[in-house]
């Protein structure tokens, strides 16, 4: 059973920010717990559906773990994530790659600067944030710890410029994603990075979004288990 995080949680400030990206303004759900204690800070990357309340539910409950958690919207350019469903992947599609990561990275910049940040950040993302969570940790140096959801895999050449811990998780019924795995986790092994793959039999892509039709409640638990688990440890210590 997922335990959802209301936006009033009393426990939490939450609010609808905008920072600056790569060359506008980019809107953004900001969640950290109460008090002005320094932090450590996540970045949550939306699944291709946008920045829906699934996603901001996900950033208040990495808030409540004891952090600094936004989730940019990749679809600010125009205008943000629109109310009807048929309108979003069109809008997803006519993002430019590099500046849409230029938004991401600058995210990164902004959770490690923020007032109460640590200065240590992690990143998430789920689907096609899972693939740009993999992006990220190329292009920023900044990320300490990388967690994708059944992401796209990065160009293997690109693999040496990542300087964070990954922790990938994939789905086992998951065909056209798992078959980047190998050259990944051979790049990975070469550039002599830190890593783990986890692949959960049975579980199909998407499995952790608890309002889509694939959702695994067993195999979303133990990842949500492992990912909590390895923040803390790279994040916090």
């Amino acid at each position: 059973m997922v335990t959802h995080v209301a936006e009033n949680d009393l426990r939490l400030d939450v609010e609808d920010i905008k920072y600056k990206g790569g060359k506008g303004e980019v809107f953004a759900h900001f969640a950290k717990p109460k008090g002005s204690a320094k932090l450590p800070g996540v970045l949550v990357i939306h699944e291709i559906y946008g920045l829906v309340p699934h996603i901001k539910e996900v950033t208040r409950r990495i808030a409540l773990e004891g952090y600094l958690a936004i989730a940019p919207d990749a679809m600010s350019p125009f205008g943000g994530t629109p109310e009807n469903p048929d309108e979003r992947r069109a809008l997803m599609q006519k993002l430019d790659t590099q500046e849409n990561l230029k938004n991401y990275v600058a995210a990164v910049k902004y959770l490690k600067t923020h007032p109460q940040s640590t200065g240590k950040v992690g990143v998430t993302g789920f689907c096609w944030g899972g693939g740009v969570t993999n992006q990220v940790a190329v292009d920023s140096p900044d990320v300490k710890a990388a967690v994708p959801f059944y992401g796209r895999q990065p160009a293997p050449e690109d693999v040496p410029k990542i300087k964070a811990s990954i922790l990938a998780h994939y789905a086992g019924e998951d065909t056209r994603i798992n078959e980047g795995i190998p050259a990944y986790e051979a790049a990975l092994k070469k550039a002599n990075k830190e890593y783990k793959i986890y692949i959960y039999e049975g579980a199909k892509h998407g499995f952790f979004n608890d309002t889509g039709t694939q959702f695994n409640e067993e195999a979303s638990k133990l990842a949500w288990e492992r990912t909590l688990a390895f923040f803390r440890e790279k994040l916090k210590t």
